[in-house]
């Protein structure tokens, strides 16, 4: 039910927001837009280095639609010639539990928000019928409110909160091949950071299909990465999974 309303919530928005832009840029027809509604699927791993040693929490996909209390995806796309903007939008809310080694924890719960906001511009460095290479150059914003309680086994519980928001600077390269009028396929990488103490990185590869000129689904494969010094101390957070999407035209 939570998952449902979740999913209900990001539909609506989309929904009502879709006409309402459409009449705003009918007369600017130099400019095409697209916005897509997706779902990742990820296993997630947080992991938070602290004075008395390393706090980790997995959670796979299937555990999270359990314990989801709220999620929201989506990406906005605009072109223009050989130039493009591109914008992605992440939110997850979820509680989770995980087991301890040993018997000095009797198991380790996680409550854990996480945002990331990724802003793009692009250029075609390179086109043809079929295909087409943008290189693009960026930013990403992330913030997590993330809160560790080690339950007391052999040792007393302790507990580690995490609440921090940075932004990295990415550049990356995005190409698309066509295989047919229907059918083609999209990768995107990009890396950020670029100092010791912040790095992100990401790789999307999806299957594209087009329904009609408006309409397209998508589903591939996405892995991200976040690495952050937080306080002298290595926080990491690290998604990976199947998704799936529709992306709307005009």
């Amino acid at each position: 039910m939570v998952f449902k309303r979740a999913i209900t919530t990001a539909a609506w928005a989309v929904a009502t927001w879709i006409p309402m832009t459409t009449a705003a840029v009918a007369q600017q027809s130099d400019w095409s837009y697209e916005a897509t509604i997706y779902l990742f699927m990820p296993e997630t791993e947080v992991t938070q280095e602290t004075a008395r040693g390393t706090v980790d929490g997995t959670l796979s996909f299937s555990d999270a639609l359990k314990n989801l209390d709220l999620a929201f995806m989506g990406v906005f796309g605009a072109s223009n010639g050989r130039w493009s903007l591109l914008a992605d939008y992440n939110y997850v809310d979820v509680s989770f539990s995980n087991d301890t080694p040993g018997p000095a924890s009797s198991g380790l719960e996680t409550s854990l928000t996480t945002q990331f906001f990724s802003g793009y511009v692009g250029y075609r460095a390179y086109s043809t019928d079929t295909s087409y290479v943008d290189l693009v150059g960026g930013f990403r914003w992330f913030r997590t409110q993330t809160d560790f309680t080690v339950l007391p086994g052999a040792a007393p519980g302790r507990s580690v909160s995490v609440d921090e928001s940075w932004t990295d600077p990415v550049i990356g390269v995005r190409a698309r091949v066509a295989f047919n009028d229907r059918w083609s396929g999209t990768g995107f990488f990009d890396y950020g950071g670029f100092s010791s103490d912040s790095e992100t990185w990401q790789v999307l590869l999806t299957a594209d299909y087009e329904i009609n000129d408006r309409w397209v689904i998508r589903g591939g494969y996405r892995y991200i990465s976040f690495d952050h010094e937080i306080d002298g101390n290595d926080f990491t957070f690290e998604q990976s999974g199947p998704m799936i999407g529709a992306t709307y035209r005009f």
